[in-house]
Parts: structure tokens; C-alpha cells; sequence
């Protein structure tokens, strides 16, 4: 078996509250699929957004396959986001709200070898919270060290 593939924006948690999750296919061609298996893709400064009632992923970056011919490939160009019109309805509604956004959280193969996008919908983070995060985080190490010895 293939080893699994999860690309994860860790970025994410640290700047925003997550809200709801939902997971969506990616439109693809065939030598960008062959760069996510092998792990050359960068989701950390990607973000989603709507336009003519179609989700798309702006600013997702994926390398060059190195066997590929394709000589007009762009690696950060828009790639549409495939979800049912329920899902799309609630993305948009809560998008609305003031200060909410979509972002992409993990990228992944599934089962079948398909690319799949987990997305949440999130709210900005201020900087107190951040800092109390890395507090948190902070102690959680101290208290794990005291536990070691």
C-alpha cells in the first residue's frame, strides 16, 4: 500500500477559530495529482473564495511534476472545489457574516486516490487569544517535562 499523503496548515489553528468542517473534492489535471502524492504542495498562504456559485481555491501551490511536458503549467493557479449545492449554500451563508472565511485546513488522498481538501469555516483570531494559545501551549510542555522525570 501507497504511504498516505496529508498536508496540513498548521498556520491555520494558530490564526483562526475553525468553525465547521466540510470535505471537498479538487479539480485537477493529471500532473498535479502526481505532485501531491509526492507531497509537493503547499497549502499555508491558500485561502477559498466564491465566485459565480462556484467554490475555488486561490493561491494553492503545487510544484512542477519533473516528468511533465506541460509547458504552460501554472502552480498557483484557481482550482474549483467540489461540493454539493446544500454544502455551498451553507459555505456562502456563513461567509456573510462579518469576519468569517474559508479556509483550507488539510489536503489528503482518500481510499480511492482521489485529492481531497478538508475546509473549515473560521473567524480571525485577536492577538490576546494568540498569545494565550502559545501560553497554553507553553505549559503544556513544562507540565509534560515535570511528568517525564
Amino acid at each position: 500500500m501507497k504511504k498516505s499523503v496529508k498536508i496540513i496548515n498548521k498556520k491555520a489553528k494558530f490564526e483562526f477559530i475553525l468553525h465547521d468542517s466540510y470535505v471537498s473534492g479538487i479539480v485537477l489535471t493529471g500532473s498535479e495529482i502526481k505532485s501531491i502524492r509526492n507531497s509537493k504542495v503547499s497549502i499555508r498562504e491558500s485561502f477559498c473564495k466564491f465566485t459565480n456559485n462556484e467554490l475555488f481555491i486561490i493561491n494553492m501551490n503545487i510544484e512542477r511534476y519533473d516528468f511533465s511536458n506541460d509547458d504552460s503549467f501554472n502552480q498557483k493557479r484557481p482550482r474549483k472545489l467540489l461540493l454539493n449545492k446544500i454544502e455551498l449554500r451553507k459555505l456562502r451563508k456563513s461567509v456573510e457574516q462579518k469576519g468569517s472565511s474559508i479556509i483550507p485546513y488539510k489536503l489528503f488522498i482518500s481510499e480511492k486516490g482521489l485529492a481531497k481538501l478538508e475546509i473549515f469555516t473560521a473567524t480571525g483570531k485577536k492577538l490576546y487569544d494568540k498569545r494565550s494559545a502559545l501560553k497554553d501551549k507553553d505549559n503544556k510542555k513544562n507540565l509534560d517535562r515535570l511528568n517525564k522525570k
